[in-house]
């Protein structure tokens, strides 16, 4: 069964489209990255699933309910984290805890829950009093409330330093453990890497891609980088290596040469190396990182214009200001 469903989905905001013809299929009890550039359609298509905003066309579904006939069934079920939140400044952090708790009617501890999400020395001050940070950790902790089926976190790193950043990783982890579904949007993608089990890409409101790292690698022109150890490295070599023709681009530090390349061109690489004068002493090969595969999908191509869906987020942003 699927978590969550796109159907053909389309949103526009007046003469900007944020969405386009977006089909998404994100699977019960998976971690998956929702990527794409800012103003990209991530948050549109996030407001869609909570119907906060309704799509122009195509169907959208949470949990096997309809996003929006059954919204009321589907918030039951999900945990949020969104971007862009407020806390209520003359509130403590118990508080917005206990109105979580209360509202979802769980029988959920609010120290436990300041406790896992690191702000157990705060949960009795103002939340007004929080720094960027504290009030992100705040907002996890009232989506953790009840167990919930599906948590949808939007950009749920802004503001964390990067210990802060390794523990909602480790939250997440443990949340999927439990059997949760998890769904979140992000454009910083050192955080995407090591913990999606598949990711999605956005571009100007369209799905480009959609697989596993791995399977992205796969299905892309993306570089890999072969990284040469020499016993020295002989006069002119980095020229000849940036000459060839699959070759995007050399490098020397000390004596390890690493060379952009196709990975048909890798035994040529070596093989200049040592009609140079080299000695070839070691040799590995380097993945295409998760940013040269963000940039291959998302870079512009031609008949492709970035201009279509820019600040359709923002706009949607406001819409769901003006609802509320």
């Amino acid at each position: 069964m699927s978590a969550i469903e796109l159907d053909n989905v389309t949103k526009r905001f007046g003469d900007v489209t944020a969405l386009e013809n977006c089909d998404l299929d994100v699977h019960e009890g998976e971690i998956y990255g929702f990527l794409g550039p800012n103003g990209a359609g991530k948050s549109t298509t996030i407001n869609i699933l909570l119907d906060f905003i309704r799509p122009t066309g195509g169907s959208a579904q949470v949990l096997g309910h309809d996003a929006q006939a059954e919204s009321q069934r589907i918030r039951e079920r999900v945990g949020v984290l969104p971007e862009g939140f407020d806390v209520y400044n003359r509130l403590t952090g118990r508080q917005h805890l206990e109105f979580a708790i209360n509202s979802k009617g769980s029988d959920d501890d609010p120290d436990a829950l300041a406790e896992r999400v690191g702000i157990a020395d705060a949960i009795d001050r103002k939340a007004g009093g929080y720094s960027k940070g504290m009030a992100q950790r705040l907002v996890l902790g009232m989506a953790l409330v009840g167990q919930p089926d599906l948590l949808i976190l939007d950009e749920p790193s802004t503001g964390l330093d990067p210990n802060g950043a390794r523990e909602m990783r480790e939250i997440i982890r443990a949340e999927n453990d439990r059997g949760a579904t998890v769904f979140f949007s992000s454009h910083i993608l050192g955080q995407v890497d090591a913990i999606c089990d598949r990711v999605g890409i956005l571009r100007g409101g369209e799905l480009v891609a959609e697989d596993t790292v791995e399977g992205l690698r796969d299905a892309t022109s993306a570089e890999a980088t072969l990284v040469v150890e020499v016993d020295r490295v002989p006069d002119g070599v980095l020229d000849e290596l940036r000459a060839l023709p699959a070759v995007s681009d050399a490098t020397v530090e000390g004596t390890t040469i690493r060379a952009s390349c196709d990975d048909a061109a890798k035994t040529k690489v070596l093989g200049t190396i040592e009609d140079a004068g080299a000695t070839v002493e070691d040799f590995s090969t380097e993945d295409a990182s998760l940013e040269e595969l963000f940039a291959s999908y998302t870079n512009d191509s031609p008949g492709r214009s970035t201009g279509r869906s820019g600040g359709a987020d923002e706009q949607a942003g406001k819409q769901e200001e003006v609802r509320t």
